[in-house]
């Protein structure tokens, strides 16, 4: 198949989906790679790198795309070069569907099937696919090393001639892949690690990394996971009880990492002003849900925010993009396994619509918005199913009742 490399844009970007390496392989499959000038510049892949794996190296996105079958992306592009694909052709990305439903449209009125890598089942066959793990890995590393570089201070303890120096103390809000990453991460530099989630399995997985778990720990902790082993959203007596327990600790702590967030929802508010104001001058708050409106009272996105007590809540986007070369190794990974759910034995473009992940991840198909979620959004958003029309009123036959 021809398979497009497009250069990915947007807030922070500096990811690609193909590396020089991905690309060798489907070369030497016998697939036509075209590449976008400068797509992995960022990531430092050269255009040259590119050209010497075998890709074809295009002046634009617009001119990579033409007569691709499949096109790679990070974020899925917009909606004016999903419309500039010849009908039939399939883009992939980490689209975020539900915040932006208009982009399924645009594919589905172009023919473009979306496949929304982010929608990715979470189940064993797919876990070389799951590009939210790859990426949230190297969001809770990053997260801890940034911080560690703005609170200006020592994280373990170390004693000198001059004295002692006390390890700094470290509190994760919630333990998924970057939370546990973020744990794993401080334990390294020395610091005194806690974590908290509203997933009881979370427990067990904080206690192997070393760290101590803090969680009001009643029955509805107890089922507060999904299926897919995502985080519910709790009650509003659960998240005072929690909110009580959270604010008294985090008063105590040097560094604060938030990682919450619950899928098409908006990120939960984890820290307000109060336990802003209870903290020590020069603390450390990285809010990693900033994205979808962040867990920190008075977090702006892309910007560090120090408060009138000297407390500094860091906001970056993007933070995957952070670590661009190591992120792109492993997105493109993630796609060099996808692959083959979307190719023939004699490797054309054929997706496998019998295959449970491309169910999940298809955003559209000929030419309709299919998934599920996406036909759930409340009538009225772009995206969802349309209204019953109502019933027409009835004819004024000027006549007065009664």
């Amino acid at each position: 198949m021809h398979i497009a490399v497009i250069k990915d844009s947007g807030p922070a970007e500096r990811r690609v989906a193909a590396t020089p390496d991905t690309v060798k392989g489907f070369v030497a499959a016998g697939h036509k790679i075209t590449v976008t000038k400068g797509a992995g510049a960022e990531a430092d892949f050269s255009d040259a790198a590119y050209k010497e794996a075998g890709a074809t190296i295009a002046a634009s996105n617009t001119a990579c795309v033409k007569n691709a079958d499949l096109v790679f992306s990070v974020n899925g592009a917009d909606a004016k070069l999903v419309g500039s694909l010849k009908k039939g052709a399939g883009i992939t990305g980490a689209m975020s569907p539900t915040d932006n439903p208009k982009y399924a449209q645009a594919c589905a009125k172009a023919g473009v099937t979306a496949f929304a890598l982010d929608y990715i089942p979470r189940i064993s066959r797919a876990q070389a696919m799951d590009v939210l793990s790859s990426q949230s890995n190297l969001s809770g590393y990053r997260s801890v090393v940034e911080a560690a570089g703005i609170y200006g201070r020592a994280l373990p303890m170390m004693m000198t001639a001059a004295g002692t120096i006390a390890p700094a103390k470290v509190f994760v809000m919630g333990a998924g892949v970057a939370g546990l990453q973020a744990i794993a991460t401080s334990r390294r530099l020395g610091a005194v690690t806690t974590a908290t989630d509203v997933r009881p399995a979370a427990k067990e997985q904080v206690a192997s990394l070393g760290a101590k778990f803090v969680a009001v720990e009643n029955d509805e902790f107890k089922a507060a996971e999904t299926s897919g082993g995502y985080a519910k959203e709790m009650s509003p007596e659960y998240q005072k009880a929690q909110a009580e327990l959270t604010a008294s600790h985090v008063a105590k702590q040097d560094v604060v990492i938030t990682t919450a967030l619950i899928p098409g929802r908006p990120a939960p508010k984890l820290i307000d002003k109060a336990m802003l104001d209870s903290m020590k001058p020069g603390s450390v708050i990285v809010d990693l849900a900033v994205e979808r409106g962040g867990n920190v009272e008075g977090s702006k996105k892309g910007e560090i925010v120090t408060t009138k007590n000297g407390v500094h809540i860091v906001g970056y986007l993007n933070w995957p993009s952070r670590m661009a070369a190591d992120a792109s190794n492993m997105f493109a990974r993630n796609l060099k396994a996808f692959l083959p759910l979307v190719t023939s034995e004699a490797g054309a473009y054929a997706p496998n619509w019998d295959d449970e992940i491309i169910k999940g991840c298809a955003l559209t198909k000929d030419g309709e918005v299919v998934h599920e979620r996406l036909l759930s959004l409340p009538a009225g958003k772009p995206g969802a199913k349309k209204a019953a029309p109502k019933k027409p009123a009835a004819k004024n036959t000027g006549k007065k009742k009664g």
